[in-house]
């Protein structure tokens, strides 16, 4: 299981890096979105009372929540063209545990995404935000989990369909309002009622809530309106688990409708 989990693993980490536009797309996008939006609104954005907080700094993790989202996107997207080559015909008739396919695509895209935020961090004093040392411990847990999480959520989604116009269809018409309403665009507090169901059931909410929390503070997340740091993490961990059950389950239902 650790060969086949570590081959695919090691596919997806090449192959991404090999095709430039990935990176550029993965990475550039929340980076231009971050520094237009963030200084257009930076002087009229206000967190309840707390006018200390511009909009750059506020829209920071939620940026970071964006390119983890982007990276995850792009690396799951591999998983239709491998069905359209035969590639994940030969791998799904292979000896191996369906387990180590689906652990192997999403530690790959995992990996990527968490490369990819770790980039972005050297942005953080651009944005007024102090990174200590012993933070960083929990800020990475947060960054892998919340990459793991989206990348099994990015499987499944990839694993129904045929043609990468229909992932970007998917992608625009759900995964791009589940980040918008996360609580990274504008905060919950002031949001109408039905806006803040909707966050508050969206489990993208609790790691952009989680990155906030530790990048900035607890008192910053809750003057967002958004959820403790405790309560974010166990969501975003669990949410992790239930993709990558969901895609086990899957696989192991294709297995057998091929057998």
């Amino acid at each position: 299981m650790l060969l086949a989990t570590y081959s695919l693993w090691a596919r997806d980490i090449v192959r991404f890096y090999r095709q430039r536009s990935r990176i550029v797309g993965a990475l550039g996008t929340p980076i231009v979105f971050w520094l237009l939006l963030g200084s257009g609104l930076g002087s009229s954005f206000r967190v309840s009372a707390d006018a200390s907080v511009n909009y750059l700094e506020y829209f920071y993790p939620g940026t970071l929540a964006l390119i983890i989202l982007f990276t995850a996107i792009f690396s799951t997207i591999s998983l239709i063209e491998d069905r359209s080559e035969g590639f994940l015909q030969g791998v799904l008739v292979a000896p191996v545990p369906r387990a180590a396919i689906v652990m192997g695509k999403i530690l790959g895209g995992t990996t990527l995404a968490a490369l990819q935020a770790v980039l972005f961090l050297a942005l953080a004093p651009v944005a007024g935000v102090e990174l200590s040392a012993s933070a960083l411990p929990l800020l990475a847990l947060v960054i892998i989990a919340l990459a793991f999480a989206l990348t099994g959520l990015g499987f499944l989604i990839a694993w129904w369909l045929d043609s990468t116009q229909g992932f970007h269809a998917i992608m625009n018409l759900f995964l791009v309002p589940m980040w918008l309403l996360s609580g990274a665009v504008f905060p919950a507090e002031g949001a109408a009622g039905w806006i803040r169901a909707i966050m508050w059931a969206n489990p993208m909410t609790y790691g952009v809530s989680a990155l906030r929390a530790v990048l900035e503070g607890s008192a910053a997340a809750a003057a967002a309106g958004l959820p403790s740091l405790l309560t974010s993490v166990v969501v975003v961990l669990a949410f992790g688990g239930v993709t990558m059950a969901a895609g086990v389950i899957l696989v192991l239902v294709q297995r057998e409708r091929t057998a």
